[in-house]
């Protein structure tokens, strides 16, 4: 990549390659332009190379004469909720989320505590192609530390569970934090939740000991080295810790899809209100809202998207099925530090290992697979599917979305590489893994 990755809702790259100091600045600047006057609460995400980048971010702040409200090394739903908490104008994260450790980025936050709506990111994207001004202020920003930023984050997610009840439990828990910003809030939440607790990879400097998203595969290393029984939880966070997968007592990975799943079959019982997830989340989780009598609402993938939904339905709980769970209680941010709370409260309230109740779960096989093709050829390849599926009901709330009662299909273009991406799933053994090789057949037939 010779350009970084940007969208509106921030933008990644490798560092000193196709993210540089300029593209940055460029991008701050891009920003700042389009704020209110006000301080900007400002932090990573603990990468090895993110202590440079946040210094880009802070001085071409200061020199538009903005303040800084320095978090340092933080989560980014903690960083979320410190933009609302201080009343600031917005928010920066420097983080490249789940990507590998030569690559990072920004998050952009707006003042509400919340990702940049996609309408305001793409005010900022064009302000960045035109390159903002340079000017300096006359007057200078200040600098300001912000002290004990996770401990307002802290109180806000037990005000959400039974601490006593999940206390009296005594869970053995294992947090992998990998060495990303997770521990710093993970450690007091669950010493405060009365957890015996052993922690990986705690101090956040980006020295990742397996690639940095949570997956099946890139946490193999860890499974193998569990021994059944002699945790009730493992809790697998992302180097920003908005993110979380689950392992079970057994060492059997639960992934990133049942996290919310298991938070919505716990929350909705005992709260009013409508549940939102993305178009790209497991069915499980409408089946669930279903069974509670709670209304359920698609959005197109993308956290801002999630959040618009959320507030234009008064949801009390959202969040997509990458293991990014949202309470609007906390913050209007995914965050890994509610899952591991909300997960905790199910196992005290059910008195039932995790196992136990995850099997509880609507059950369906889920595919994800990558389809190479032009972007020219994308319209055709949606109506090849159409013509192919004319039983199944289409939508294109994000690309297209082909659903039947026990299996469904979505395919979208990428932003950033020429590819489809496609992700089936289905009740019956083996028919999401049949979706996407249909899929695939149809755009090879293109391309030939």
């Amino acid at each position: 990549m010779d350009e970084p990755i940007i969208s509106v809702s921030g933008m990644r790259g490798i560092v000193g390659g196709s993210l540089t100091a300029e593209h940055v600045s460029r991008y701050v600047r891009a920003f700042a332009s389009t704020l209110s006057p006000g301080p900007l609460v400002i932090s990573r995400d603990g990468r090895a190379n993110g202590e440079p980048l946040m210094e880009v971010v802070c001085q071409t702040l200061l020199d538009l004469g903005h303040d800084v409200q320095l978090a340092d090394i933080a989560a980014t739903p903690t960083t979320a909720l410190l933009v609302r908490e201080q009343q600031a104008a917005g928010g920066i994260q420097v983080s490249a989320s789940h990507n590998p450790p030569e690559y990072n980025g920004l998050k952009l936050l707006a003042a509400s505590g919340r990702m940049l709506p996609a309408s305001e990111g793409e005010i900022v994207l064009h302000r960045y192609q035109e390159d903002p001004d340079r000017s300096p202020a006359s007057l200078p920003g200040k600098r300001i530390p912000l002290e004990h930023a996770t401990s307002i984050h802290l109180e806000k997610i037990l005000e959400t569970v039974d601490g006593d009840r999940i206390g009296q439990q005594q869970f053995r828990v294992l947090l992998d934090a990998n060495h990303g910003a997770g521990a710093l809030l993970g450690r007091p939440l669950l010493e405060a939740l009365g957890c015996q607790l052993t922690i990986t990879g705690e101090t956040p400097d980006g020295q990742f000991k397996h690639p940095a998203e949570p997956t099946a595969a890139n946490l193999a290393p860890l499974i193998e080295q569990l021994g059944e029984g002699e945790y009730d939880v493992i809790f697998c966070q992302d180097p920003d810790a908005d993110r979380l997968a689950l392992i079970d007592q057994q060492g059997h990975y639960l992934g990133e899809e049942l996290t919310l799943a298991l938070c919505l079959d716990h929350v909705l019982p005992v709260r009013t209100g409508a549940a939102v997830t993305n178009c790209a989340s497991s069915r499980a989780c409408e089946e669930i809202a279903g069974r509670h009598g709670a209304p359920f609402f698609l959005s197109a993938v993308g956290e801002a998207n999630v959040v618009d939904l959320m507030l234009e339905k008064d949801a009390c709980f959202g969040g997509e099925g990458n293991g990014g769970v949202i309470d609007p209680r906390v913050v209007l941010a995914r965050d890994s530090f509610v899952g591991m709370a909300q997960v905790l409260d199910a196992m005290a309230a059910r008195q039932q290992p995790l196992s136990e109740i995850a099997g509880g779960l609507p059950h369906f096989e889920i595919q994800k697979e990558e389809v190479p093709l032009s972007p020219g050829l994308v319209a055709t390849f949606f109506e090849r599917l159409q013509e192919a599926f004319p039983e199944a009901r289409a939508s294109h709330l994000d690309g297209l979305r082909l659903d039947w009662p026990d299996r469904w299909l979505l395919v979208r273009a990428s932003n950033t590489e020429p590819i489809v991406r496609c992700i089936a799933e289905s009740s019956e053994a083996g028919m999401a893994g049949q979706l996407c090789s249909q899929a695939q057949e149809l755009a090879r037939q293109l391309v030939d």
